[in-house]
């Protein structure tokens, strides 16, 4: 292939230019973006005297094939030494909170947490693992999250820990979310093995992701036991070091202010129209949202856009707060709410725990930040066009405060809006997937579709998600 355009510059985008650009069968890579800035929900401020605060992930696991790949890529363009790990022996992966009926509560933990009754939960979690074994296996080929979770191990679970989790993870309703589609491994456990724990135990095959062989940074995490690393200057340095690479590489194009506008089959591809001219391209891959590929399709594909226009987003508001001191009555992770108890609040990530690196230089301060909204956006808050930053501010120091103990303001904040941010895989999510590219195939259009939209929203799933689709077109990469 001589040209292949990505459009999107967000870490899906960025991370599928660079397979691209290492494979030598493509001639030329040009990568589209929309704003003035690449790395999309990879987004950090690093202040004048060091402090570093993010406004998207803030970590990332390495853990699972997936992981390991995005050791690889990050060691390959040069960033393994500004890696920050934290092991699983850290007190920010060991203790994790809920927060509820007004009280912190941290979630049992290793083999003695599951024996005992540890409130907010009325029995031993050990109860329902040792019932589950016992669940018939369902008969649906799609479930909610939720009712999966009360069928198998019972409503406590789900309406406490699993609805806190969806809502720290997706931002979303575990009511209304697939199991397949957000959770894989647990419909493939129960499809195999009939048990999420026999499941877990034996190996439920069927992993869609394939092996990894891991270099000497993936192997270093193993070793060390990594439960999560960041950055030294913050998450968005790893785009900016996509970036750096591919423009350095030879055969990438990058493009920003480039908002792809129409895209025309032609004889050899594309013609895909931008803000700034019209460019052509063998073949198009598409790292955009679904809704925004949608509309940029021709009418001759409408039954591609109308499954498109289908997938849901939510949008969340991301408050960064800087307190003087240390503020903290316990050290962890961070806190979850569940939905019962405060729809608007989600939960509240203890920056500085895991990451003390990024605090400021001068004197003891406590990085929060606390996520706001999701599925329950517009019901709080109202339109995410006319909300004030003021309000949302208010709200986040409030529940500092009310959870936390807070007994001042705080001395930094910084609120940012991030519309539309997560995609919601409801029920059916991963049928219409199929059928988007099964379209695509009996079409034989040169599109490939990855990022968020589709096959998991981690920024892990996201990268990997650029990997498969080049070496479904090209074969492995180097």
């Amino acid at each position: 292939m001589k040209t292949v355009a990505v459009l999107g510059g967000g870490i899906g985008g960025l991370a599928t230019a660079y397979y691209l650009s290492k494979s030598p069968q493509v001639a030329k890579v040009i990568l589209l973006e929309s704003s003035g800035r690449y790395g999309g929900w990879l987004w950090s401020t690093q202040r004048s005297d060091g402090a570093v605060f993010e406004h998207g992930p803030r970590g990332i696991r390495p853990a699972g094939a997936v992981g390991l790949n995005t050791l690889n890529l990050v060691q390959d363009i040069g960033l393994e030494n500004e890696i920050l790990p934290v092991p699983y022996s850290h007190n920010a992966s060991k203790n994790r909170y809920l927060y509820v009926n007004e009280k912190l509560h941290k979630m049992p933990s290793g083999l003695w947490g599951a024996l005992q009754t540890v409130s907010p939960f009325s029995r031993p979690i050990i109860h329902s693992i040792a019932k589950e074994i016992l669940v018939k296996k369902g008969k649906e080929d799609d479930e909610s999250i939720h009712s999966f979770v009360s069928r198998r191990l019972g409503k406590e679970l789900a309406d406490i820990a699993i609805d806190s989790l969806c809502r720290g993870v997706f931002a979303g309703d575990c009511r209304r979310l697939s199991v397949r589609s957000c959770f894989p491994p647990l419909y493939r456990a129960e499809q195999s093995r009939g048990s999420i724990v026999l499941g877990m135990l034996l190996g439920s095959g069927g992993s869609r992701r394939g092996a990894v062989r891991p270099g000497a940074l993936a192997k270093r995490s193993q070793e060390e036991s990594w439960a999560q690393w960041s950055l030294l200057r913050g998450m968005g340095s790893l785009p900016e070091g996509l970036a750096d690479w591919l423009q350095q590489s030879g055969k990438a194009q990058l493009c920003s202010e480039a908002a792809v506008k129409e895209m025309h089959l032609s004889s050899s591809g594309w013609e895909i129209q931008t803000d700034g001219g019209t460019i052509s391209a063998d073949h198009v891959i598409s790292a955009l949202p679904a809704d925004a590929l949608a509309s940029a399709l021709p009418p001759a594909l409408a039954p591609l856009s109308k499954q498109a226009q289908e997938i849901s987003y939510v949008t969340v508001a991301v408050v960064n707060l800087e307190y003087q001191g240390a503020i903290l009555p316990v050290e962890g992770f961070g806190h979850l709410i569940p939905s019962t108890e405060n729809k608007g609040v989600l939960g509240v990530v203890y920056d500085s725990v895991p990451f003390p690196q990024h605090n400021s230089p001068k004197g003891v301060t406590t990085r929060l930040t606390v996520m706001m909204g999701g599925a329950w956006f517009q019901e709080v808050f109202g339109s995410p066009d006319t909300v004030s930053e003021e309000s949302l501010l208010a709200v986040a120091t409030q529940a500092v405060r009310a959870h936390l103990g807070a007994g001042y303001p705080p001395s930094w904040s910084k609120v940012a809006l991030q519309k539309n941010c997560i995609p919601q895989y409801y029920l059916g999510h991963w049928k219409r997937v199929e059928s988007m590219r099964r379209y695509v195939a009996e079409k034989n259009l040169p599109l490939s579709l990855v990022g968020s939209s589709y096959d998991g929203v981690s920024v892990n799933d996201v990268i990997n998600s650029g990997r498969v689709a080049v070496e479904q077109l090209l074969g492995p990469t180097p």
